[in-house]
């Protein structure tokens, strides 16, 4: 039997052969066609190698799974992956005739079995530091635990917080809606010893109706009275508490201190 690489250095002789007395007479010398020889011409590189034969194996088994196979087991197998058996059997319930080996290697070659990659974490963008008394003052509420209050009555502490001296002013409310917000904004403009260029805030209603659907272009007394002084206004993302740190560490300690 003739080896891959001997068939392959015959054609290149005969190539050889061909380019000194033509195609024809390296036809008849060597008993090859005439098409086979511009075939061989045609893929030589001036290396033997590029004269070897290629893979003979089909490209497809003839019972492979069919595309209506292959889709019927990514639509099941999205709810029964964590049992192939009972997979197996809902698929055959629905038309599926192949053995449960036959599926395994299936799910396998669709690679079904392999963890989706994982998201890329946004980066978060380098939090603005205030640099000046006053450029940004953080503001909050917090509720008075009951165990601290005699008469049952709920009362809820507004803090303020500059971020850039940490000096901070408390005031006490028996409720926190937006007119004890305009009360506590007018004492604190009035207390603090230096001008507020900017008040941070969570989204609640006590400070803005942005997330009320219905009144979401309606601005609170809080509002406007910071547009009316013009104080710029920052709402903080949803549920994203601390990125209102600074008043929230207050808070953590005035627990500790005043209600533990």
């Amino acid at each position: 039997m003739i080896s891959i690489t001997s068939r392959a250095r015959f054609r290149q002789r005969v190539i050889r052969y061909s380019e000194k007395h033509g195609v024809t007479a390296a036809s008849i010398r060597h008993r090859v066609s005439r098409n086979a020889i511009y075939e061989w011409k045609a893929k030589y590189d001036g290396s033997w190698k590029s004269l070897r034969d290629g893979s003979h194996r089909p490209h497809s088994h003839p019972n492979e799974h069919t595309a209506e196979e292959n889709a019927l087991i990514e639509r099941y197998y999205r709810y029964n992956k964590e049992d192939k058996l009972m997979l197996w059997d809902k698929l055959r319930a629905n038309g599926y005739k192949r053995c449960y080996k036959s599926l395994l290697r299936a799910i396998a070659r669709l690679k079904l079995n392999e963890a989706p990659e994982k998201r890329k974490g946004c980066k978060p963008k380098a939090y603005q530091r205030a640099e000046y008394p006053g450029q940004k003052v953080q503001i909050d509420v917090k509720h008075v635990p009951g165990y601290c209050v005699a008469n049952g009555q709920k009362y809820y502490q507004y803090t303020a917080v500059d971020e850039c001296t940490r000096y901070s002013f408390r005031e006490m409310y028996d409720e926190h809606s937006t007119y004890s917000s305009l009360d506590f904004l007018k004492k604190l403009i009035e207390y603090f010893p230096f001008p507020i260029r900017e008040v941070q805030t969570d989204n609640g209603t006590e400070w803005t109706n942005a997330l009320l659907v219905k009144r979401a272009t309606h601005k609170t007394l809080f509002e406007d009275y910071l547009e009316e002084n013009g104080i710029r206004y920052h709402r903080i993302r949803v549920a994203t508490p601390r990125h209102n740190g600074k008043v929230e560490r207050q808070h953590r300690l005035d627990e500790k201190r005043f209600y533990g």
